[in-house]
């Protein structure tokens, strides 16, 4: 900062001078301080590559010493790929898509990857998320929410970007799918409302239903009738009108007069956690008046005003399997589409207890 003299000579008017800007700090000066070239300098900060513990540890003093950052982006640019996983997702408040998120992040990041999520209302979101995630030059798409359309997976797959789906229907080429066993878990839905001693059963689900949802109710359908019930007379079908809690609520207090449903199956937790309080509200409890499964082992489903019987999904084998299917399409674009089944269980609660 400097002063100089105004025109009337009375004083003097500070100029401000801008600070000087910091020079971008480049692999190529880490390089220089270390002693190495700028490949050493490029295979110690990805980790990737032969490269003796002591010359990383140069590399990476020399990049501390300089507070060089990773451009990871820019790495991206340079090799046709960044160090990004896209993972879509809808509806983020939901419980269960919530600790999916959670799960899939701490994977992602164990990996050495960082998560680009994107939040998705319907269809058209979906497709224009995928189209940017090709912008990003992503390593991979991970799509929790909605069916991707073939036409955006096909840009995907011709600039041979990983597309994997959780819990959608396994029908498109080249993309691979990771799906909790929906129909073991109908199986064991119905295996337990029968052992203790139902006869007249209930299936809620939302109207705009999930895949998942839809496989549920028809492997639940089917488990029944196969043990022999007459499915036509003694199973319901309940549809909620809204999703989640608000919609299992509502769906148990429009019950008409004298359904007396002694085994409920519902589509998710959500769903039978609102059904367990609109029963309440009429004066019957379970597993006195009914019994009653849910779908999602979400932490709710534990709290002491619920303890409802659940199908728990494994989130963390979901997460995993996402990943490995993720970096193996990398290498393998062609490759068979791979659907990959992942085992649940049934978490037995106050709403319907194990027999002993």
């Amino acid at each position: 900062m400097r002063s100089k003299p105004d025109k009337s000579g009375h004083g003097s008017k500070r100029i401000l001078t801008p600070p000087l800007r910091k020079q971008t700090v480049t692999a190529q000066d880490v390089a220089t301080r270390a002693g190495v070239s700028r490949a050493v300098v490029s295979r110690a900060l990805s980790n990737n590559g032969s490269i003796s513990p002591a010359t990383r540890e140069k590399v990476l003093k020399a990049a501390q010493d300089l507070g060089y950052q990773v451009n990871f982006l820019a790495q991206g640019l340079n090799r046709q790929r960044s160090h990004l996983i896209g993972v879509i997702v809808a509806r983020i408040g939901d419980p269960f898509r919530s600790a999916l998120l959670d799960g899939l992040l701490k994977e992602i990041q164990r990996r050495g990857y960082q998560a680009l999520v994107t939040e998705i209302t319907g269809e058209e979101d979906l497709a224009q998320t995928l189209r940017r995630f090709t912008q990003f030059r992503v390593s991979g798409v991970i799509v929790t929410s909605g069916k991707p359309p073939a036409a955006i997976v096909n840009e995907c797959v011709q600039h041979q970007i990983p597309v994997v789906g959780i819990n959608r229907q396994p029908d498109i080429p080249f993309v691979d799918f990771i799906c909790s066993d929906n129909q073991t878990g109908a199986d064991l839905a119905a295996e337990q409302l029968l052992r203790v001693g139902c006869r007249r059963f209930g299936w809620l689900n939302n109207r705009d239903s999930t895949w998942a949802g839809l496989m549920r109710g028809e492997a639940f359908q089917a488990a029944l009738c196969g043990a022999g019930v007459d499915t036509d007379r003694d199973l319901h079908h309940r549809v909620a009108e809204q999703e989640g809690y608000e919609g299992g609520r509502q769906a148990a207090l429009v019950s008409p007069p004298g359904d007396a449903l002694e085994g409920i199956f519902c589509a998710n937790a959500q769903l039978a956690c609102g059904f367990l309080d609109g029963m309440r509200q009429q004066g019957k409890e379970a597993p006195d008046d009914f019994h009653l499964i849910g779908f999602d082992n979400t932490p709710t489903t534990a709290q002491h005003s619920y303890q409802l019987t659940t199908l728990d999904q494994d989130i963390a084998e979901i997460s995993r399997l996402a990943l490995i299917r993720v970096l193996d399409r990398a290498m393998h674009p062609q490759q068979p589409s791979v659907t990959e089944w992942v085992k649940v269980s049934l978490i037995h609660r106050r709403t319907s207890p194990q027999i002993r």
